[in-house]
């Protein structure tokens, strides 16, 4: 699967800037199908960040919603900038 297609978008609600700051923690809504090792892959190549654990719950809606802890190294805070939802 390409990157594009397993990640569909960034999400940023309250609780999600909350584990952005606190946690160092992205939350990304992901394609249905895409496995942990999937969505690792793809946010390490599309933000050049290193992946330390993911968690994945499916919504009430039948989406699928990604929980993606960063490095220390990284900072999720940064990513956000970058793609403009912060």
């Amino acid at each position: 699967m390409d990157p594009y297609d397993i990640v569909l978008f960034p999400l940023m609600t309250e609780v999600a800037s909350r584990l952005l700051e606190t946690e160092n923690k992205l939350v990304l809504m992901v394609d249905m199908r895409a496995t942990k090792t999937d969505i690792r892959k793809a946010v390490q190549e599309l933000y050049d960040v290193k992946v330390e654990k993911v968690n994945v719950l499916i919504t009430p809606r039948g989406e699928k919603k990604a929980f993606v802890k960063l490095h220390p190294d990284n900072k999720a805070v940064d990513v956000a900038i970058k793609l403009g939802i912060l």
